[in-house]
């Protein structure tokens, strides 16, 4: 029975971020504006695998329609192009939540970068925020849809021309597809070109031909429609029948991405457990790569079937990879619930986890510049497997690359670090902390460096954590500059540098002095072994955490209380002598300079002082003391 619909449209307005975000749409100029095909066809496969799915428990959403379709109708007359679907359609509400309001997070740096995007990258970043059904706002300026959910005698008609409001209201279901949703988009003058035939067809092969969606085009509402995409399933074919092109727009497909994949991964797995895979490395980094929320974006079928993206087949560390499984052992009728407790899933996480790793070394072995481009986009996600996956740690380790202070520069290889060390080197030494360049010039370098001794440069936060896990590469543990003694007695000096001097007992009674003076706060006051140029600085304790581990815990509030430092000094340092024949009788002078070395050191360390008034007072102090003399 149809019902007729009374009730006046509903005028709302976007929320802020999508009014800002259509307001760039209409307003600049874009470079390739065929996209918006591609992402209103998306969408609409996207809806007939949700109904497929349903459909698996509740067949009577599926009626005498169970073919998937999708419709594309041109009408040259009246300049407007549509997009139907016979998928699961949305109800008034859904309708409301989908289209005035953008769920996934990033929208805010979407409209940044867009905000002042070359046109050569326009088209990238759309597909790359998600955000593809606005991108229909380029070409029309207005846009209409109806929709009726599977199972459903109600319909919802959504309307908006773009410009910061939309109408939403119930419609008669006799204005509606019989399931699913209808986009029909009123056209600009100068996007004609999308009502001929050729232009949306060649469009349509080219971006959407291998959606596993059907695809029909009719030339004219009344017009008998033809099929120009059958559907088939891109991973089910020979890979011999399959072209780099076909694979790079299937991957643009699934994967959401507008550039060309770095690594392709296409193979079926026999034996226990029977799967195809077909997954992607992206060229350039997804730009939620670092959202705490970001899960994995491998999809699940089983015979074809799609079940649901949820279902982690990677570990979060493999979060980049873009792609399919498709199963041969699930059941059909598989739980979004099931699928975590299944025995036959974990075999598949597990093989294609190791698959995609494997494909790193052999890349890694034999392209070294091609797997520097990965590393480089994605080497700070690997490296959380290093604290998360036991397991695959000695080959994450393997696969990883670091900056350091070799006089090659670039990235260098634990293997490479390894044979590269020096007489009686028993430990692979690093340094953490925010900046490259600060960490170069870090003064608890300096007698690493004296001796030839590479040290690696760890920038990224996740290095503060798996470092301080146990690992060893090679039987070779890691340890911090920062961190407990250094040991650098038993390394020679390199080729050149002069033995130091041994300290005097005025040096060493200057030592005693300044740990009484600064008393609670630091751990210990002692002679340096790893200064050479600098007059002091701060280490973390031998059984402390890391100081760079404990500035992050404690910037997230995930830490009581910070552990007292030691305040390092270098016994050679002109300055400290200096400051050690001082006469004890100028105790101003004495615990001024005390303070100073102190505060200074944790200046060093990217700190401030403890009390920055305090030691403005001491500076100037010692300033005046030094003019006055000079007089």
């Amino acid at each position: 029975m149809t019902t007729t619909i009374d009730a006046a449209p509903e005028t709302r307005s976007f929320e802020a971020d999508v009014a800002k975000l259509l307001h760039l749409m209409v307003h600049s100029v874009y470079s390739d504006k065929d996209v918006f095909l591609r992402e209103l066809i998306s969408n609409a496969a996207d809806a007939c695998e949700k109904l497929r799915y349903e459909g698996l428990s509740d067949p009577a959403l599926l009626g005498d329609d169970g073919q998937p379709r999708i419709t594309v109708t041109l009408d040259p007359d009246q300049r407007q192009l549509t997009i139907e679907d016979n998928g699961i359609g949305m109800s008034e509400a859904e309708l409301g939540e989908a289209l005035g309001t953008i769920a996934r997070s990033g929208t805010k740096a979407f409209i940044e970068r867009i905000a002042g995007a070359k046109d050569a990258e326009d088209s990238r970043l759309i597909g790359q925020f998600g955000v593809g059904f606005y991108s229909a706002f380029m070409v029309a300026d207005r846009v209409d849809v109806t929709s009726r959910r599977a199972g459903s005698d109600q319909a919802a008609a959504w309307s908006s021309d773009g410009l910061g409001t939309y109408t939403i209201q119930a419609t008669d279901i006799s204005a509606a597809p019989p399931r699913g949703t209808r986009v029909l988009l009123h056209l600009k003058e100068d996007a004609a070109a999308y009502t001929e035939r050729f232009t949306v067809e060649r469009t349509i092969k080219a971006q959407s031909g291998h959606v596993p969606v059907p695809i029909l085009l009719r030339e004219k509402p009344d017009a008998e429609p033809q099929q120009i995409a059958d559907g088939a399933a891109l991973w089910t074919r020979p890979k011999a029948e399959i072209s780099a092109e076909d694979y790079k727009d299937f991957y643009r497909t699934v994967g959401g991405q507008f550039d060309d994949p770095a690594i392709t991964l296409h193979y079926r797995a026999e034996g226990r457990q029977e799967y195809t895979v077909l997954a992607f490395i992206p060229e350039t980094k997804p730009y939620d790569l670092f959202d705490p929320d970001r899960s994995g974006r491998m999809k699940l079928y089983v015979r074809r079937v799609f079940i649901t993206d949820e279902a982690q087949i990677l570990p979060r560390y493999l979060r980049f990879v873009r792609g399919l499984v498709d199963s041969n052992d699930l059941p059909l009728n598989v739980s979004r619930e099931m699928i975590q407790e299944s025995p036959a899933l974990a075999a598949i996480q597990k093989g294609v986890s190791g698959r995609v790793l494997s494909e790193l070394e052999k890349l890694a072995a034999n392209d070294a510049d091609r797997y520097l481009g990965v590393w480089d986009n994605f080497g700070a996600v690997l490296k959380e497997g290093l604290y998360e996956d036991y397991a695959r740690r000695e080959t994450l380790l393997g696969l990883a690359r670091f900056r350091s202070t070799s006089s090659e520069g670039g990235w260098r290889s634990l293997k490479d670090y390894v044979a590269g060390f020096k007489e009686n080197q028993t430990a692979i030494y690093y340094a953490t902390g925010p900046d490259l360049d600060r960490l170069a010039s870090s003064p608890q370098l300096e007698g690493f460096r004296a001796r030839g001794i590479e040290v690696l440069l760890l920038t990224d936060q996740i290095d503060s954590f798996w470092v301080t896990g146990g690992v060893d590469y090679d039987g070779k543990p890691f340890k911090s500059v920062t961190h407990g003694l250094a040991d650098l007695g038993l390394i020679p000096l390199a080729e050149g540098e002069a033995p130091p001097s041994e300290a005097s007992k005025e040096v060493a009674g200057f030592i005693d002095y300044v740990k009484s003076v600064l008393g609670d706060a630091v751990s210990d006051v002692r002679a340096s072994d790893r200064l050479t140029e600098s007059a002091a600085c701060l280490v973390a304790p031998e059984h402390a955490m890391d100081r760079q581990l404990e500035k992050l815990l404690a910037g997230a509030g995930r830490l009581d209380a910070q552990a007292r430092p030691v305040l390092e000094i270098n016994p050679r340092h002109a300055l400290i002598e200096t400051l050690s024949a001082v006469d004890a009788a100028q105790t101003e002078l004495r615990e001024d300079a005390a303070h100073l070395l102190f505060d200074e050191a944790r200046i060093a360390d990217g700190e401030l002082p403890v009390d920055p008034r305090a030691f403005s007072a001491r500076l100037m102090r010692v300033l005046g003391r030094g003019l006055a003399r000079s007089d």
